[in-house]
């Protein structure tokens, strides 16, 4: 036959969009051209589909080979369609013969010798083929992670002769065994190494609980970074869908998912230095930025005020939606963003604002225009703020050790289990509605919440974060009312906040 038709995906955000390849050969003088918006990666597949065919054994057609890649409106990138086009070539001329090539998607670029190799984005293109039931074709290197994806067939071949080997003979065409992506847990920090500074040990384990936003605000060397690394230790452990979700993303980012296999939530860090691009994503080509790398894990800015202010505006859509839009001339992509923000920061220039020693000389202008530097918008979405004091002598060369962060964890879970069974997410992420159902208060803990907002000058906003820590602490307390106690102590992180102002 003339024309061949093959499947295969495309890559857009962290969407997996259906394309079809399809090749026809006509008479005239030879020609090569490919159409439906490729890039420039997709145009040069001409090389390396040429050479692959003649180095595998194959004839190249000396015809006119015209390749449409459906829907011609979706831009197309990188050499993931190569293997779906040689093997268009060799139908369309028949040098292969394949009944059942519509029932497989592939995915794989090809080098000169016709060797597989892999591309990005495989898992989200894996969890849409799993969704249409159809097969899935793929470099050897891709198979541990489009297994990942439960009752999906992952088929995979050295070579481009492997490949038509397996697909003429249907015994041979079995799906491949995927060998385990390791899963070695990396050595996590403990919350035992911590010594002292109670307060903030227990912000951090409500933080965990409830999946709230905290600022961490001390002298330099109290403990706010170490306290910082230490929140992956104590969170619960990734479910199966959040897992594939975020594993998702690295895939698209080309990074490594074995921290994730083992149930560990994403930690990242950037630097105070990383532009607004590197932090929420885009580029001319959009990719995932820090937010997203973070989504359902953590997301450290260390030195807060350090950063641009421009930088840190971006943030305060993403606390809210959970997910980042990325608008560009010809799309608009979404990635997901529902991460947990840790801020840390020093309380003046100096660092050493109200030391005992009398260290700091900074000013009260210059104290006000380093706090400043952090918008009040980007205050009200942080839910808890901590004190670090810096520990004495006796206190930080003491032996003793800290709770350990197993036993945190186990409290944290009760809680945490307790959110899903109630509202079906976690206190942090209640609507303005579920808190008129979940975070009801008694009149007396009505009259403290509404004297406590005048006198901090607190907006709607930040009362309602102030209940939803409330109410986290109650799940932590394993009670189902919201009293005194919880209203209290949630009131007392938010006046810490306050104070800094």
């Amino acid at each position: 036959m003339a024309l061949a038709v093959l499947n295969t995906r495309a890559q857009l955000g962290v969407s997996a969009p259906p394309v079809s390849v399809e090749i026809h050969l006509s008479g005239g003088l030879p020609c090569f051209a490919i159409v439906g918006l490729p890039e420039a990666a997709v145009r040069e597949s001409r090389e390396r589909v040429r050479s692959a065919l003649l180095n595998s054994g194959f004839d190249f057609p000396a015809r006119r080979i015209t390749v449409n890649l459906a829907p011609a409106d979706l831009p197309k990138e990188g050499g993931r369609y190569d293997l779906a086009i040689a093997l268009g070539i060799l139908l369309a001329s028949d040098q292969i013969k394949v009944n059942r090539h519509q029932t497989f998607e592939f995915m794989a670029e090809l080098g000169l010798g016709g060797e597989l190799r892999p591309v990005r984005g495989v898992l989200p293109a894996a969890l849409a083929c799993q969704r249409t039931g159809k097969g899935c074709w793929v470099a050897q290197e891709n198979v541990a992670e489009a297994s990942l994806v439960d009752d999906l067939a992952v088929y995979s071949a050295a070579d481009l002769l492997s490949v038509c080997n397996r697909l003429a003979d249907e015994q041979k065409c079995l799906p491949a065994i995927a060998e385990n992506i390791c899963v070695q847990p990396a050595e996590i920090a403990d919350m035992a190494d911590v010594k002292g500074q109670h307060q903030a040990r227990r912000a951090l384990e409500v933080a965990a609980a409830g999946g709230h936003n905290i600022l961490f605000a001390g002298p330099p060397g109290s403990g706010k970074s170490m306290l910082a690394s230490r929140l992956p230790g104590i969170l619960p452990a990734l479910s199966r869908h959040n897992l594939l979700e975020t594993a998702a993303i690295y895939s698209v980012a080309g990074l490594d998912p074995s921290k994730l296999l083992a149930g560990i939530r994403p930690f990242r860090a950037p630097h105070h230095t990383a532009s607004s691009v590197a932090l929420v994503g885009g580029g001319s080509r959009p990719r995932p930025g820090e937010i997203s790398l973070a989504h359902q894990g953590v997301l450290f800015l260390d030195e807060l005020p350090e950063f641009p202010r421009s930088v840190l505006e971006v943030l305060r859509e993403p606390l809210e939606s959970g997910k980042v839009e990325v608008s560009r001339v010809a799309q608009q992509l979404s990635f997901p963003a529902r991460f947990q923000l840790v801020a840390a920061m020093n309380p003046c220039p100096c660092g050493f604002m109200g030391d005992p020693d009398g260290r700091c000389r900074c000013t009260p202008d210059q104290v006000r225009r380093y706090q400043h530097k952090i918008s009040g918008p980007l205050m009200d979405r942080i839910d808890l703020f901590a004190w670090v004091a810096g520990l004495p002598a006796e206190q930080l060369l003491a032996k003793e050790r800290g709770e350990s962060s197993a036993a945190i964890q186990e409290r944290v879970m009760l809680a945490y289990e307790r959110q899903l069974q109630r509202q079906g997410c976690r206190n942090a992420e209640l609507s303005a509605n579920d808190l008129e159902v979940y975070c009801a208060l008694g009149v007396p803990e009505q009259t403290m919440l509404i004297n406590a907002v005048k006198r901090l000058k607190l907006s709607a906003r930040a009362a309602h974060r102030v209940l939803k820590v409330a109410r986290t602490i109650a799940d932590l307390n394993q009670t189902d009312v919201i009293g005194e106690a919880a209203l209290l102590e949630a009131l007392g992180f938010r006046f810490s906040g306050k104070e800094m102002d």
